[in-house]
């Protein structure tokens, strides 16, 4: 929700490298842990219009140096914006359909990422976890799962039909 303002603001690193603390701060406020976001916007833009002539990196190794970026961030990059399947992104939502879906026992991002690299071809790992993570937020809900109108139920381990 915020990123259409913020980008119109500072439309490429260089000018989000010389945004003011503050405004940035109060741009992203919604969004949670602000202040660390911020820093990490700021030293993430400079890396990019310092080290990478402006361009993000289409790297792994590449995008995990800039600050605030990991391997969740960095596949969500590459699989979206580079249309290359180097792992599968695990948010809490991924991670979460894994176990219940009977994928994983593991909790570990970086534990579930490879055992997913493993269960699916690489050409679906972007659109596997856009598909988990759509799935995860309307029907496989953390707290309250509607298991009555999952496709899945038939298969799912956890299914409570």
């Amino acid at each position: 929700m915020v990123t259409p303002a913020l980008f119109r603001a500072f439309p490429d690193a260089q000018s989000m490298a010389k945004a003011e603390r503050e405004r940035l701060e109060d741009m992203i406020r919604s969004t949670g842990f602000f202040r660390n976001k911020t820093k990490s916007l700021l030293g993430m833009s400079a890396a990019i219009a310092e080290r990478h002539g402006g361009s993000v990196p289409s790297t792994m190794d590449e995008l995990v140096a800039l600050p605030g970026v990991g391997r969740k961030t960095a596949n969500v990059v590459l699989g979206n914006a580079f249309a290359t399947n180097v792992g599968v992104v695990v948010d809490t939502h991924v991670g979460r359909l894994s176990i219940r879906l009977g994928l994983t026992n593991e909790t570990d991002p970086v534990k579930v990422e490879k055992v997913l690299m493993k269960l699916f071809p690489s050409d679906d790992w972007a659109l596997l976890a856009h598909l988990l993570i759509s799935h995860g937020r309307r029907v496989c809900i953390a707290r309250t799962p509607r298991c009555e109108s999952c496709v899945l139920s038939d298969i799912c381990p956890s299914s409570r039909v």
